[in-house]
């Protein structure tokens, strides 16, 4: 619900054990999804959706998707090498397109262009904005295309070509490429399908689908803090997009959301946090990228953007995530409105100009100053740990149902429903 890195494969996790189905609708490996099991075991997923640890669970990679084929299959063989088989049980859209080497190398290439010049991005580089750029501009590749070898090489070379054109000393042997892809496409031929079919066919039969997303909302390419966002749609727009599930087969949409902030990458950042605060949060969180390892950026929980992500999301439940995090802090700041010389502001504005220069509107909580990581019940909570989680639920008008008191599956509390009638939607 904010810029990602909030746990949401935990919750997957633990939804998953109870579902047909779960699907991935966008994004790519730029996603990392950090699971510890109830052994304590820890996982780490890009591609894969976070249900592939439940062994009768389904798991659907969309066409919403941009998929670099040589990093999933690494992934599949790695959690096969550790127990876990996704034979029979993973999906790959013929419609999702294809991430080439090549569009990490642009994607690299483009950051470096705009080093030292203030407008850097902060990919991942992991070559997802080119991949959609070339989806955009249809001459991408998709899944489909591996089952004709021939169209498949000379669409891959007329790709490369744009590469070539447009760096003078672009190193790419397409050739070699196409060489490798003919392997690919045989291993990866078991788990192709039209996932668009399968999906609705699914769902006709009442058979139940988690939809995993992936990033964030305010990393939204729409609705996000533009230029420095990913290049998919995480809101819930992606789902029907990326999956060809119609609007009304959605039911609850759950959203997750961390106890404080964390951003990776550049772009504007209301509510962050410098120095030994920041340090210590990011040490005791273990803010660090489960796909880059790059340390996170450190905030105080923003209520204006979270509200904006409710509201896009239409969000039914909230999981509020990391909440011991907080356990050693005195008091917990809270950002609850952006004021600007013109006036207060109503939401997250769209241009960044004005969002860099507004002040940030500030309430203070006290903090508990005990450790709730053994907590597992609402009433174990603190009185001051309940009183925060109430007032995120009274400024959202939405049950936090879910509260993350530490990493494994089990260090979850489950909140009973207290909001008012009327309450905000």
């Amino acid at each position: 619900m904010q810029w990602g890195d909030e746990g949401k494969g935990k919750l997957v996790d633990i939804l998953a054990q109870k579902y047909e189905i779960v699907a991935r609708a966008q994004g790519g490996a730029n996603a990392g999804h950090t699971i510890y099991d109830t052994e304590g075991n820890k996982w780490k997923l890009h591609l894969l959706p976070s249900g592939i640890l439940n062994p009768k669970a389904k798991c659907v990679i969309g066409n919403g998707v941009v998929v670099h084929l040589p990093s999933l299959l690494e992934e599949i063989e790695g959690m096969e090498a550790r127990g876990v088989s996704v034979e029979g049980r993973l999906f790959i859209s013929s419609r999702a397109h294809l991430l080439f080497d090549l569009h990490k190398e642009i994607d690299g290439r483009r950051e470096e262009e705009l080093a030292g010049t203030g407008k850097e991005i902060g990919t991942t580089r992991r070559g997802i904005g080119p991949a959609y750029a070339s989806k955009a501009i249809r001459n991408g590749l998709r899944v489909g295309d591996l089952a004709h070898p021939d169209a498949f090489a000379a669409k891959l070379r007329a790709l490369a070509l744009d590469g070539q054109r447009r760096f003078a000393d672009f190193d790419y042997d397409v050739e070699a490429e196409i060489a490798s892809y003919r392997a690919i496409a045989a291993r990866i031929a078991p788990y192709v399908s039209d996932t668009v079919h399968a999906l609705n066919e699914w769902a006709d039969e009442g058979r139940s689908i988690l939809v995993e997303g992936a990033n964030a909302t305010m990393l939204d390419l729409d609705f996000g803090t533009y230029p420095y966002v990913t290049s998919s749609n995480p809101s819930i727009g992606g789902v029907v997009v990326g999956l060809g599930l119609a609007p009304r087969r959605l039911g609850a949409t759950i959203g997750v959301a961390k106890a404080y902030t964390t951003r990776v990458g550049a772009g504007p950042y209301p509510t962050e946090i410098h120095g030994e605060l920041a340090d210590t949060l990011r040490e005791v969180g273990a803010e660090y990228g489960t796909t880059t390892g790059r340390p996170r950026r450190v905030g105080w929980l923003d209520m204006v953007a979270l509200r904006y992500a409710v509201r896009i999301n239409g969000l039914t439940h909230l999981n509020l995530t990391k909440l011991d995090v907080l356990d050693g802090l005195k008091e917990i700041r809270v950002g609850v409105g952006y004021r600007t010389p013109e006036g207060d502001l109503p939401t997250v504005p769209a241009d960044l100009e004005t969002l860099e220069r507004a002040e940030v509107v500030w309430e203070t909580l006290p903090g508990w100053q005990q450790d709730i990581s053994k907590a597992r019940t609402w009433e174990d909570l603190p009185e001051n740990a309940k009183k925060y989680v109430r007032f995120i639920e009274s400024r959202l008008g939405v049950h936090v149902k879910w509260i993350g008191v530490g990493p494994g599956r089990e260090a979850v509390v489950l909140k009973p429903l207290e909001l008012p009638v009327g309450a905000r939607s």
